[in-house]
């Protein structure tokens, strides 16, 4: 199907609500031959999920946790503690991320002054 012809079909289906704004502009893009979107922030922030090395007590799980959904790490802490209370599976959760989490990357170090 030619190229036209395929953007008049995408913008009839469109127009009779068969394709949201979302999908027409997707399908739109594909059919023009751009790239591809980013990918959408929630994958972006999981893929960027860090052990904190500044906020940790003993992995630093609880530390990243707050950093990727900004609720504070004494909160996780206390959800991390009643779920070994309460079913014991908050031990298991929280090694788990410990070994699958890589740690954040440590700062770069300051030259030393050559005068100092």
């Amino acid at each position: 199907m030619a190229l036209p012809d395929e953007l008049e079909r995408l913008a009839e289906l469109h127009q009779r609500g068969v394709l949201s704004d979302d999908e027409f502009a997707r399908a739109k893009a594909r059919v023009m031959g751009e790239p591809a979107a980013a990918p959408a922030a929630p994958v972006t922030a999981i893929n960027g999920w860090r052990r904190s090395l500044g906020d940790r007590w003993i992995g630093g799980v609880c530390g990243g946790l707050s950093q990727l959904t900004g609720v504070a790490s004494w909160f996780w802490r206390l959800a991390f503690v009643l779920a070994v209370v309460c079913a014991g599976t908050g031990l298991l959760v929280y090694l788990l991320l410990w070994l699958l989490l890589p740690s954040e990357p440590l700062p770069a170090a300051r030259p030393a002054l050559a005068g100092s």
